[in-house]
């Protein structure tokens, strides 16, 4: 299925929230204020890595204007936060590590006051040496950044004997791939609205995935109980795994506790992107060997992370950048080791794809490069090396079988697209504009994997003012969450967006359903609300036949509310208006006759593989990308032209939603490879802020970007659609580059593109241009 508003046709389901977007009516939280609200700012490091000799805030606190300065001795509970590690402090006391450590956090009556405040701390360090790169880091003199060491987390995959396996190899090829420090770059930065409540509660109004997890970290920090704090989530103006982690959110929490009044907090772009998680910079050694035939037989990695100051998830990125390091493919003798190193650099965290981005550039990199030594079809080699439905996951454990792999090849064979990379028309171009067509396939496991905790769960209820009300403690950032549930709720009780109410991203009103990461929300939201039907359909059903009269049997929930079953309406109508004619029973006349709340909850867990085998996955999406590519070979400047991807993913609930979520991944991607990345050297950007860190814009995406949907499941398949919110970020960087090879001959191992690699004297372009 081609995705596009003649093909989706009714279920071209526009965005609750799109109007507002677009008019620039609806509030982000860092919109948010309040009379009397005051102004939080943070002081930060002015070096990457030093002891703090003396801290003196006094001055600041004098400033007229200021109502706090707060540092380490004021914070209640644990001076640590981290989502899964927590070792990075709220405010440093005795050593700093990065830029973007916090010192000391001030409260004032404007913004100006607040900044100037920061100006009159005095701060003395003794600066320390510098681990700016993970060599540095690993080096046997290096200074221990932790108590620890400098190693935050080791990886290890063997499988066969590889170094006896590569003896017999008659193709083997060695390359080492690097990938950038890549930003989030959303819209709205870290920031929002803390409000002390008159009851002793705590009110958050911030930008995260995760507020349950946020309320947690909170309590630690705040040493207050978790019923205490509320946590408030959605809308968020972007994410992509940013907001995964605490960033301001324990400053203004203190700060408005101390000062019993809201703070409101929110960084410049140029404090974001100092103190603001990244994509994890991989270095990637591959060793990869084939037999005559093309059969894969050996594979070595070695993957080297740079973590930056603090864990975060730098642990769990690494893992799934193992597990995705073999790729979709058999390999008998396998070894691969990681290692996450801690340095001085930014902190680098959760980011859309997970690690599993810079693992198949390299993957997918190697299946070209060997192909190309075995001189056959790059697309032929990767089939005889797939595995099949039956074969285990990448860590040898059992996963769910579809066919899915096998189609999106197959979907590639048959395009045009691809059809079109052996007879490329450059008639009209001058000889140095050159042009390729390349492709890659991936698999990207979805959820937090087996040994993670991961629970799910939702609430179904029906209103006092007769709403079907559905409530998860997932958030809206813009990836179309409420649009998909409100499709899915329509899709159940046949009714319209006018008899729903989502109910999202705030701990006070939702069950803990999990996060809104890891490409889980969708499946786990469809999975809640197909418990949760039957229970709450046979209430409805059997409070209206008590009203009206009619057997259960004949009754079937509508528009409005409950129908005889001939006067069905619903989603073969293509949510339309209410009909003309009225429900036999309405919702709110079920809600007022009914003896006690019409509330129904489930809980369960992200489905896992049964095999003890930590970070391994159960669920997989499969995809393919191609592109085509057009280099101009006097700049070095490379276009993407025409793009295709193919997702095996299951039903599409949501049609515009997914081509956003795929659209949008792409464009990301772009990014990744042509021209994003983050830049430090000593442990101090070089590229602060917008002007010198390069996103792609309006003139740069894709000519052309088509979608094609994969909507198979194996029969009986109970996990429903699976997520796409990162599969189009993952495989557009491979494909990229061996477009680039096709037109210009160099390979590329390093990200983003270097133009100069592609860069021809005229006189060859010219030469080459006549002889074709």
């Amino acid at each position: 299925m081609l995705l596009n508003r003649e093909n989706s046709g009714k279920r071209w389901y526009p965005r609750p929230d799109g109007p507002d977007k677009v008019a620039g009516k609806l509030q982000y939280l860092t919109d948010l204020s309040l009379p009397g609200m005051l102004y939080g700012r943070v002081l930060r490091s002015m070096v990457p890595h030093a002891r703090i000799l003396s801290l003196d805030t006094s001055a600041a606190e004098r400033l007229e204007g200021v109502h706090a300065v707060l540092t380490h001795r004021d914070v209640p509970g644990l001076n640590l936060f981290g989502i899964a590690t927590p070792d990075q402090p709220v405010f440093c006391d005795t050593v700093v590590r990065y830029t973007g450590d916090a010192i000391a956090a001030v409260a004032a009556e404007t913004p100006q006051i607040a900044e100037a405040a920061l100006q009159l701390i005095a701060v003395e360090y003794e600066e320390l040496p510098v681990m700016d790169s993970p060599e540095a880091a690993l080096a046997p003199d290096a200074i221990s950044l932790h108590p620890q060491g400098n190693v935050l987390h080791r990886t290890e995959v063997k499988r066969g004997s590889a170094e006896e396996a590569f003896c017999s190899c008659a193709y083997i090829v060695e390359e080492t791939y690097c990938t950038p420090r890549q930003m989030h770059t959303y819209m709205e930065t870290e920031g929002g609205l803390f409000v002390p409540e008159v009851d002793g509660r705590l009110t958050v109004y911030a930008a995260t995935q995760h507020g349950y997890k946020d309320r947690m970290q909170l309590s630690r920090i705040l040493d207050m109980p978790e019923e205490s704090i509320r946590v408030v989530s959605s809308p968020i103006g972007g994410s992509f795994g940013g907001k995964d982690e605490l960033n301001v959110q324990p400053y203004g929490s203190l700060l408005a506790l101390r000062c019993k009044r809201p703070v409101k907090m929110h960084n410049s772009r140029k404090e974001s992107v100092r103190a603001g998680l990244k994509r994890h910079p991989m270095k990637i050694e591959m060793r990869t060997g084939t037999d005559a035939d093309g059969k894969l037989i050996a594979h070595q990695v070695r993957i080297t992370a740079d973590t930056g100051a603090y864990a975060t998830l730098g642990a769990p990125v690494l893992n799934f950048a193992t597990e995705h390091s073999m790729g979709p493919y058999n390999i008998p003798h396998v070894n691969i080791e990681g290692v996450s190193v801690y340095t001085n650099n930014g902190v680098s965290g959760e980011f859309r794809g997970f690690g599993g981005n810079q693992a198949i550039f390299a993957m997918e990199g190697q299946m070209d490069r060997l192909a190309e030594r075995l001189e056959m079809d790059p697309w032929e080699f990767r089939r005889i090396n797939l595995r099949a439905s039956s074969d285990p996951g990448p860590l040898g454990q059992r996963i769910l079988q579809t066919e899915g792999l096998a189609q999106v090849w197959d979907a590639v064979e048959r395009a045009e697209l691809w059809q079109r990379k052996h007879n490329l028309m450059l008639e009209d171009n001058p000889p140095w504009i050159k042009r390729g067509i390349g492709a890659a396939i991936a698999m990207h496991g979805a959820g937090l994997g087996y040994g993670i905790p991961d629970p799910a769960g939702g609430r179904l209820s029906l209103t006092t003012e007769g709403k079907i009300e559905a409530a998860f403690s997932y958030e809206e950032f813009g990836q179309g969450l409420v649009a998909t549930l409100e499709i899915i709720l329509m899709d159940i009780f046949g009714c319209t967006a006018a008899d729903i109410n989502i109910v999202i991203g705030d701990t006070d009103k939702v069950p803990h359903s999990g996060s809104s990461t890891a490409s889980r929300s969708t499946t786990m939201a469809w999975m809640a609300l197909q418990r949760l039907k039957v229970p709450f359909i046979s209430k409805i059903k059997a409070i209206a036949s008590a009203l009206s009269g009619i057997p259960e049997e004949h009754l079937v929930t509508g528009p409005e509310g409950v129908w005889e079953m001939s006067m069905e309406y619903g989603a073969d109508e293509g949510f339309n208006e209410v009909p003309d004619v009225v429900p036999l029973v309405t919702y709110a006349q079920i809600a007022a006759a009914a003896e006690e709340e019409l509330i129904f909850d489930t809980k369960f867990d992200y489905p896992t593989t049964p095999d003890h085998v930590v970070g391994g996955h159960y669920l997989y999406t499969y995809a393919a990308v191609i592109t085509e590519v057009e280099v101009n070979t006097l700049s070095g400047e490379v276009k993407l032209l025409d793009t295709k991807h193919v997702v095996a993913a299951g039903p599409v609930i949501n049609p515009m939603g997914y081509l956003g979520q795929i659209e949008g991944g792409s464009v990301m991607a772009l990014g990744f490879t042509l021209t994003e990345d983050a830049v430090m050297a000593g442990g101090r950007y070089l590229t602060p802020n917008l002007d010198t860190y390069i996103i792609p814009t309006i003139s740069d995406i894709h000519t052309s970007l088509e979608v094609e949907a994969i909507q198979d499941l194996p029969e009986g398949d109970p996990f429903g659609p699976r997520g796409i919110g990162e599969v189009g970020s993952v495989a557009l960087a491979p494909a990229m580059a061996a477009a680039i090879h096709q037109a210009t001959g160099v390979w590329v191992n390093r990200l983003p593109v270097n133009r100069e690699l592609l860069i021809r004297p005229v006189e060859l372009a010219v030469k080459e241009g006549a002889e074709r």
